[in-house]
């Protein structure tokens, strides 16, 4: 390990990289099952190191039918399945549920979604009871409050934090980067790496500013050795491939961090 190098960076590649924690081998891009990626784009990006795998509130068919194709490479990827319920008593139906849909015994990751206030008791314990009976692996926590996420990283229940970072909204630099433990760190993933495709938006581009591509957001996000996996919502294979370019292309120079800094302050201006 580099002199300076946080232990959260040992081993990790632009391509590669530990969950945390968790201990988990994963590739630097996730793929969600929301936005209608085919079957055949899932597995191709597999075959190059994609191996985080969200199965979240809307689950397309070809997301599923690619994870069902997987199953004898099961320990090569890890499945993350979301659960927005606020009734602990349907946490457990909700999991099984998905896990039937996709023919497996567990998943690696179950994420409780979208908590911008503290989870409650009852939230927790039901999550903790579903890893009790190992039916998933590691718990997690997706919010947009950063300032409970920062509280987050020293809660020993959450494996994994999920948080929103991208060139519009950097408040992860200040906010979360510098509180991630040293010792024993949790999986950090980020989401919504082109702020909803406003970073690609010719009508959102400053003046004279060169329009950043998908690829772009992804190796803007990545270029932070922080963050372990950076989100992909590809709504086909074409743009599947877009987002595997981020890898082919490595890590930003310091005038391409400049340049998608310049853009992303004038989207979150407009």
């Amino acid at each position: 390990m580099l002199a300076g190098m946080h232990p959260a960076e040992a081993g990790k590649t632009f391509q590669r990289a530990t969950l945390g924690r968790t201990g988990l081998r994963v590739g630097r891009l996730g793929v969600a099952a929301s936005y209608g990626v085919p079957a055949a784009a899932v597995e191709r990006a597999f075959e190059q190191g994609v191996n985080y795998f969200y199965w979240g509130t809307v689950r397309r068919g070809g997301f599923g039918d690619a994870i069902r194709h997987l199953t004898p490479q099961r320990d090569r990827f890890v499945l993350v399945i979301q659960s927005y319920t606020r009734v602990a008593g349907l946490m457990a139906w909700s999991l099984e549920r998905a896990l039937r849909d996709l023919k497996l015994d567990h998943a690696d990751v179950l994420l409780l979604g979208l908590w911008n206030k503290p989870i409650p008791a009852r939230i927790m314990d039901a999550a903790r009871r579903l890893k009790e009976r190992s039916q998933v692996r590691f718990l997690a926590c997706s919010s947009h409050n950063r300032r409970l996420i920062a509280k987050m990283l020293a809660d020993k229940d959450l494996d994994v934090i999920h948080f929103r970072y991208n060139a519009a909204h950097t408040g992860a630099e200040t906010d979360i980067f510098p509180h991630i433990p040293v010792v024993d760190p949790p999986g950090m993933v980020s989401y919504t790496a082109t702020s909803w495709g406003q970073l690609m938006n010719p009508r959102k581009m400053p003046k004279n500013e060169t329009n950043p591509t998908a690829a772009d957001c992804y190796r803007f996000v990545l270029t932070r050795p922080e963050v372990d996996v950076c989100m992909t919502g590809p709504a086909n294979a074409q743009q599947m491939e877009q987002a595997l370019e981020a890898l082919r292309h490595g890590p930003m120079s310091e005038a391409e961090l400049a340049w998608m800094r310049r853009v992303g302050s004038g989207v979150h201006g407009k």
